[in-house]
């Protein structure tokens, strides 16, 4: 797990525990003022599971009596109280601690393992650091629309833009589906409007939901974030970026290239390999551009570690743009 997560979580659930604390204190006065004798009854109780919890660690005469006697007293005050408070339009329960995850009393462990609630939890902070909140409830396979894309073959490519693009989603969801037991990148490749950043943001959402850590950049930004890490020891940005499970790098080749970036980038892109983190890559250019404007140790990564998706066809953002005004 990335530095921080496991305390940013532990924090979430204290804030829960302590808002649930006060709106129950809350409640206590409540009753206090409208029905004291409820909350006397209530300490009474409590006097009287001290007095049980003393009786069976000790030696004393009758016990088994005894101890009835207590635990039947101890009912019949419960009752008592229970009575009280519906006959004054209160709920069984409004004296009781209210948790969000009754499994796990929301401390995020049922015994040693995590409750299904903080794996959940555990997502909604991968969603906040992956950047794609907002834009992945619009952008995903749900409304993934392969009409978008020509049946009909261009120039000599041997299958139309839907047919390649419905080859590129199946190895897509190859890749979703074999996430943890393969060490597969991913290199998008194409001009605009043709579905990259779409697909992308798709594969993104999936893999989130799974219970991944995504991270999304443009080249622009993650050059920003390498020039960061370099000049201000930004330990926990290069944990995020280099431990991630998918980082995604958008655009590619829209960044200002320059020696430092490119030196940055292949150490980021090593340190990744190494490590079996994975990439998704998508870019603009094709591949004699990148041949042309990265060094030869990123272009040998580039070409020769990650799975080539070649994306062509019409622009389709221009299209629905034209076809949204007729």
């Amino acid at each position: 797990m990335i530095k921080g997560y496991q305390s940013n979580i532990m924090k979430v659930y204290e804030n829960i525990r302590n808002h649930e604390e006060k709106l129950l204190n809350k409640r206590r006065e409540e009753i206090q003022q409208k029905i004291p004798q409820i909350m006397d009854i209530e300490r009474e109780i409590g006097k009287l599971c001290v007095r049980l919890s003393i009786d069976i660690l000790n030696n004393i005469e009758n016990k088994e009596e005894r101890l009835k006697m207590l635990k039947e007293k101890i009912t019949d005050l419960r009752i008592k109280k229970s009575e009280i408070l519906v006959s004054n339009n209160y709920p069984l329960d409004y004296l009781d601690m209210h948790y969000i995850c009754n499994k796990c009393k929301d401390t995020g462990f049922i015994g040693t393992q995590k409750c299904s609630c903080y794996k959940q939890k555990l997502v909604d902070l991968y969603y906040e650091n992956s950047e794609l909140k907002n834009i992945l409830e619009k952008n995903n396979f749900n409304n993934f629309n392969f009409e978008l894309y020509s049946p009909h073959k261009v120039d000599d490519v041997r299958k139309s833009p839907r047919k390649n693009l419905e080859d590129i989603v199946s190895k897509s969801w190859n890749f979703i589906e074999n996430f943890s037991s393969t060490s597969e990148n991913l290199l998008f490749l194409g001009n605009p409007g043709t579905g990259k950043s779409f697909l992308s943001y798709c594969i993104a959402k999936e893999l989130l939901d799974r219970g991944h850590l995504i991270v999304y950049r443009t080249a622009e930004t993650l050059i920003h974030d390498l020039k960061n890490i370099r000049f201000n020891n930004s330990d926990e940005l290069d944990d995020l970026l280099i431990n991630c499970d998918l980082l995604i790098i958008d655009d590619l080749g829209s960044e200002q290239i320059t020696d430092f970036s490119k030196t940055e980038l292949f150490n980021l892109l090593n340190r990744k390999l190494l490590k079996n983190r994975k990439m998704l890559i998508s870019t603009n250019c094709g591949l004699e551009v990148i041949l042309k404007n990265y060094s030869e140790r990123i272009s040998s990564r580039l070409l020769g570690e990650f799975t080539l998706c070649k994306f062509y066809g019409e622009d389709i953002r221009i299209g629905q743009n034209i076809k949204n005004k007729k």
